[in-house]
């Protein structure tokens, strides 16, 4: 891969970049890696000694080489390669976080020969030099942009590399089974031809039972990383926008008990034991006549067929009401959490009740204007989807959708190679299945990526990455 070019530009070239967030800050780090690396440092850094050490920090000034003019007090780091994230010559020097001082140290770097990096380059060099694969690569982005402490235990387990080694191990088996059917091509023996043709498909049995395994995980993969999505529904002023802010933990949802308040989706994140949710506040479902309260009720059901999680929350001291049934009946088939409110003011709508109508719901009942009364619908939450990753802790979990897509072609190979095999097809014809199998999961990790995979994943990283 290593003629992998960065919008016209070879590797081989040395990048420079800021590393931290732009704006003021204790600390700001403009990272250089390259062949010119040391050299940068040595041109702009006083004092700096003739032999700098690695993984030494050497403090000084940065200053203008032109006219020695000081930019900013600074500590410089310099990691010799291959033994850098990027494994090249690394030179990052850390001074302070000013907006100005930062932006000047990096110019001057490039104005010593370094070109600007792009985003994501460094990483994209960490994988192209082999220090990483594209799974472990991909894993980096995750952890910088994972927003609660589940997605980033996954994603750290995958910056390990546990998934890239189940994945190599998979295609190792494949490449196995392809070199016994090379030897099946090239020294053909009628006598055994069915023998044969019945041991791979034992063989590629067990190829698909461990991808089918890593598949199973994507459902959850997805929520772990993107939050559970929750479409908070059900009539007006029964207590939607309540439930939302008490989940909050602030008044983020208008609250009146004028029907019709809300009028479009609000969307919010929050967090219960480190899963993330994705909160959607939406407009109370009724009948109406009013044009821009039935695009609002429009969007509502879209957020319902949209959603991980439909939280239906019923007036329970009513009786059920037809508006009532009929959201009901309209959920059929999601997965429902429904909120019996207001037990406070009475009972009048059992359990048994909603069960009638939506036998596989989640029921709890409670009071959103008591001080815990969101309590019962988090605890809920949690028992429903927090226990079902927790188990998958100690597996490599799928978050990724370019895996999911790889898993699935791959899968589709293995059965496909299997079922011809089944019909006594040759074995010329089954062995190209597998190898369509073998090239999907290696896109996985990298060994088969093209470059527009590794421009898309790439160009999900910000500067200095």
């Amino acid at each position: 891969m290593t003629g992998i070019f960065f919008k016209g530009e070879k590797m081989g070239d040395t990048i420079a970049a800021i590393a931290t967030p732009q704006g003021e800050g204790g600390i700001g780090i403009v990272r250089i890696s390259g062949d010119d690396s040391l050299n940068i440092m040595k041109k702009i850094l006083r004092p700096c000694p003739a032999e700098v050490k690695p993984r030494y920090a050497y403090y000084g000034n940065i200053v203008n080489p032109e006219n020695e003019n000081v930019i900013d007090e600074a500590i410089c780091l310099y990691m010799k390669a291959p033994h850098s994230y990027t494994c090249e010559d690394v030179v990052e020097i850390q001074a302070h976080g000013g907006i100005v001082s930062i932006r000047l140290i990096l110019r001057t770097v490039l104005d010593c020969g370094a070109r600007m990096a792009e985003p994501g380059e460094f990483t994209k060099l960490a994988f192209l030099n082999g220090r990483m694969d594209l799974a472990q690569a991909e894993a980096v982005i995750d952890v910088i942009k994972a927003k609660s402490e589940m997605p980033l235990q996954i994603a750290e387990r995958q910056l390990k590399g546990r998934l890239g080694t189940e994945i190599s191990e998979i295609r190792e088996s494949l490449r196995d089974v392809l070199a016994q059917m090379a030897v099946n091509i090239d020294f053909p023996d009628e006598d055994i031809e069915q023998v044969e043709s019945q041991r791979f498909c034992e063989d590629l049995s067990k190829v698909k039972e461990k991808v089918q395994n890593l598949l199973d995980t994507c459902d959850n993969g997805r929520i772990a990383k993107e939050g559970i999505r929750v479409a908070i529904v059900g009539k007006p002023n029964v207590g939607k926008s309540s439930l939302m802010n008490a989940l909050l933990g602030e008044n983020r949802a208008i609250v009146t008990n004028i029907p019709g308040t809300t009028r479009d989706t609000i969307e919010e994140s929050a967090t219960i034991h480190g899963l993330p949710l994705v909160l959607t506040d939406t407009a109370g479902i009724r009948e109406t006549d009013d044009v821009i309260e039935q695009m609002g009720i429009q969007k509502s059901h879209e957020e319902m067929e949209a959603a991980d999680l439909v939280v239906l929350v019923l007036d329970g001291s009513k009786a059920l009401s037809p508006e009532d049934v009929k959201i009901l009946n309209q959920n059929k088939g999601q997965r429902v959490l429904v909120v019996l409110n207001k037990n406070d003011l009475g009972e009048a709508v059992s359990q048994d009740e909603v069960k009638d109508i939506l036998p596989e719901a989640e029921i709890v009942q409670t009071s959103l204007l008591r001080l815990n009364g969101a309590d019962a619908v988090t605890h809920r939450i949690q028992e429903m989807f927090l226990e079902g990753i927790q188990n998958m802790q100690e597996r490599n979990i799928v978050t990724s959708e370019r895996h999911r897509d790889a898993l699935n072609r791959g899968m589709e190979s293995i059965v496909d190679g299997m079922n011809l095999l089944e019909m006594g097809e040759s074995i010329e014809i089954c062995e190209l299945q597998v190898h369509n199998a073998y090239e999907a999961l290696g896109e996985i990790i990298g060994e088969t990526a093209g470059d527009e995979i590794l421009d898309t994943v790439f160009s999900k990283f910000c500067l200095g990455k």
